[in-house]
């Protein structure tokens, strides 16, 4: 008796990866360094100045971490309760912030005692940012106000109470130490003026601001909040530019690499996007194991720093030229012709004795089914849901199968409510793709004939059919519009290609005759 043979499953072409430039350069990055913090990381900010050192707000401590360090450099551990915040000025050499007790410290990055501390918030202080001249501070709290306090002096400049909600962000103008601009959970974004007492502009973000990016320019502003980062021309009155909605929750962090070109956003959803800010379209995005809080990029993308809620600070460094090159080699790099024909020419000897080693045949579940002749548990086999989602090929191969067989029938009759369900979802999904519909639609067409008389006896299978026939409907209109372009297509075709005249020498183009015959062969007619 001859060996069961297995289910063949064609092998249809795959669209990889569309590879770009912006590919290559973002996955050009070493194995993420993970480091452990004490509470989720709610900020990263890099030093303006080289080395470029990062500091990282966890819980109630400051750590400043090297560009290759893997500890903490530097510790600031004076703070009572939950630290926030944690801000370079442009020199380097100060760092701003703030702390659930409502007070703002400055600490020099050489010290470890705090130089100043600022008191006049009553809630949280979630903002710290040093001003363009690094004299003045300014700060956002959940008692709704944001401030501006003067260093030298430790005392407060100005109080803005327009905001009615928690202020939860905010950025100073790199070229204009007056202007400021905050983020709020009221939904809007307000610019500020210091010598002025209120806000000279006001955006509606329409949902809680968690982040906001000023580009180098500073005409252009962008807020994060909700599902959406938004993008707005500061130069015509904060009028909305581009809306983006890329994340799937809440996006709590931007930030700006390759001097400006790209646009990166990391949300609770674990993921961070890339975008061009040329067209604003995801180019590039990467996974996370948590939901992310904060983003840092290093200058020139030399790397990317992530934080998370779980506490894990994920540090990724760009790879050097050599190691490209070493890494691109090693994925060149294959077996040899050799080793694929070692032993396949070896003819054996007159003495030699052949010993064969019995190979154990593995089956899949529903050939495991077909070779015990069960058709109908054989297709329930290749129905079950990951096997129908992820792989379709194989349920069209038995499918297809189970027709050559010509019992594909018996396999489609006698099913339930929930089984025809899910046949009729699989068909639905499928019967418009090309590579299956020359099997699916004779599988359509069969289930029709079976339940036929039960139609209408359900409603959930009788919502399926008018799925099934609405998508029909509209893939016979679609292609009676392609039919339609390809004949216009055609008549375009036709009548741009010049017509060429094919040369037929001593052949008069009248009636086929020779030049000499046509004058002596022709008639002549007298008139009487």
């Amino acid at each position: 008796m001859a060996s069961f043979k297995p289910t063949k499953i064609q092998v249809y072409p795959k669209l990889g990866e569309k590879v770009t430039q912006d590919t290559l350069y973002w996955k050009n990055y070493k194995a993420p360094v993970q480091i452990k913090e004490f509470g989720a990381i709610t900020n990263i900010d890099f030093s303006p100045v080289a080395p470029h050192n990062f500091a990282v707000t966890a819980f109630t401590r400051v750590h400043i971490y090297g560009p290759f360090s893997q500890e903490p450099v530097k510790t600031f551990t004076r703070f009572k309760d939950t630290a926030y915040s944690g801000r370079f000025r442009s020199d380097g050499q100060l760092l701003v912030a703030g702390c659930e007790d409502s007070v703002v410290r400055l600490f020099d990055v050489s010290g470890k005692v705090a130089l100043r501390m600022f008191k006049g918030h009553t809630k949280a202080v979630h903002v710290t940012d040093f001003t363009s001249d690094g004299y003045q501070i300014l700060t956002g709290s959940d008692d709704y106000t944001c401030r501006l306090w003067d260093i030298p002096n430790a005392t407060e400049l100005n109080t803005y109470q327009e905001h009615t909600d928690y202020i939860r962000c905010g950025v100073t103008s790199k070229l204009n130490r007056d202007l400021f601009i905050t983020g709020s959970y009221d939904h809007t974004l307000k610019m500020f003026d210091a010598r002025l007492d209120k806000s000279v502009m006001t955006m509606d973000h329409g949902h809680p601001v968690e982040n906001l990016l000023l580009y180098p320019s500073e005409g252009l502003l962008v807020s994060a909040g909700g599902r959406y980062v938004k993008v707005w021309d500061l130069l015509k009155g904060g009028q909305p530019l581009v809306s983006m909605k890329n994340h799937h929750k809440t996006v709590t962090c931007l930030s700006l690499g390759s001097n400006g070109q790209r646009l990166l956003s990391a949300s609770l959803d674990r993921h961070v996007k890339v975008y061009n800010t040329t067209n604003y379209k995801v180019v590039h995005n990467f996974d996370y194991a948590a939901s992310i809080l904060s983003l840092g990029l290093a200058p020139d993308d030399e790397s990317i720093v992530v934080g998370m809620t779980n506490g894990i600070l994920s540090v990724k460094h760009r790879k050097s030229p050599e190691e490209s090159k070493e890494t691109s080699g090693q994925q060149r790099r294959k077996p040899s012709y050799r080793v694929f024909v070692k032993g396949k020419n070896y003819v054996p000897k007159q003495d030699d004795y052949l010993v064969s080693k019995p190979v154990k045949q593995h089956l899949a579940k529903y050939d495991k089914q077909l070779k015990r002749f069960n058709v109908s548990k054989a297709l329930d086999t290749a129905l079950e849901t990951w096997l129908r989602r992820r792989k379709p090929e194989i349920t069209v191969a038995v499918i297809k199968e189970l027709d050559r067989r010509g019992t594909l029938k018996n396999a489609l009759a006698g099913r339930d409510e929930q089984s025809l369900f899910h046949l009729l979802n699989f068909l639905i999904g499928n019967l418009v793709d090309p590579r299956f519909a020359p099997v699916l639609v004779t599988t359509a067409e069969m289930i029709l004939d079976i339940y036929r008389s039960v139609i209408g006896q359900s409603p959930v299978v009788d919502r399926q059919l008018l799925r099934l026939q609405d998508l029909l409907e509209r893939e016979i209109d679609y292609q009676k519009d392609l039919l339609e372009v390809l004949g216009m297509l055609d008549t375009m075709f036709a009548s741009s290609i010049p017509r060429k005249e094919v040369p037929c020498s001593g052949i008069s183009r009248s009636n086929g005759l020779g030049q000499g015959e046509a004058s002596t062969s022709r008639p002549q007619l007298q008139a009487t």
